[in-house]
């Protein structure tokens, strides 16, 4: 499963803070994107299903459905701050690209 940074932590708690809404968790979900690597999608959600993986970073709920979770194992969220605003996913599961338009 994905771990988060202290900076994607503090922005993602932020986010939902600004929300304002109860039980809202961080759902990050991986599909294979070719030879390239995964496609990602990050989004708050409250319908979490019996069968996500569901653990507590720093007072941020993360969810994602066992297959996610299988292409994230050893994956980082990271947040860029003033600099470089935005999240990033490291992930070593990721294969680099070939070049070959798939992805």
């Amino acid at each position: 499963m994905i771990t988060l940074t202290d900076s994607a932590t503090d922005k993602v708690r932020q986010l939902i803070d600004q929300a304002n809404e109860d039980g809202l968790a961080l759902r990050v979900t991986a599909r294979p994107a070719g030879c390239s690597g995964f496609n990602y999608d990050l989004f708050f959600d409250t319908d979490i299903a019996e069968d996500d993986i569901t653990l507590d970073q720093g007072g941020v709920r993360v969810v994602a459905d066992t297959s996610s979770a299988q292409l994230l194992e050893g994956a980082r969220l990271d947040y860029g701050g003033d600099e470089a605003p935005g999240f990033s996913i490291m992930n070593p599961n990721s294969a680099g690209s070939c070049g070959c338009g798939h992805g």
